[in-house]
């Protein structure tokens, strides 16, 4: 199975923790998702009271600057430690 594979599989299984994580690992989550499959984060950052919106536009942001193969073995790491 290659990397992006391994990936998907794992972003599907992340949906069957035990238990919720908390809001610090849910960020570092998605962060890490967006960055392998969206890339770098060029969209402007909510305004407003959307206190969740720029909650995961901060996330993405701390993932900016590495590549999509980072990203996704990171988050196959960092997902993969919530199963153990």
């Amino acid at each position: 199975m290659g990397l992006n594979e391994e990936f998907l599989a794992m972003a599907e299984k992340s949906k069957t923790l035990p238990e919720k994580p908390g809001n610090d690992v849910l960020l570092k989550m998605y962060g890490l998702f967006k960055q392998a499959t969206s890339g770098d984060n060029n969209t402007p950052k909510p305004t407003g009271f959307d206190f969740k919106g720029a909650a995961k536009h901060t996330a993405w942001l701390q993932e900016s600057g590495k590549s999509k193969e980072e990203a996704m073995t990171e988050y196959l790491e960092f997902v993969g430690a919530l199963f153990d």
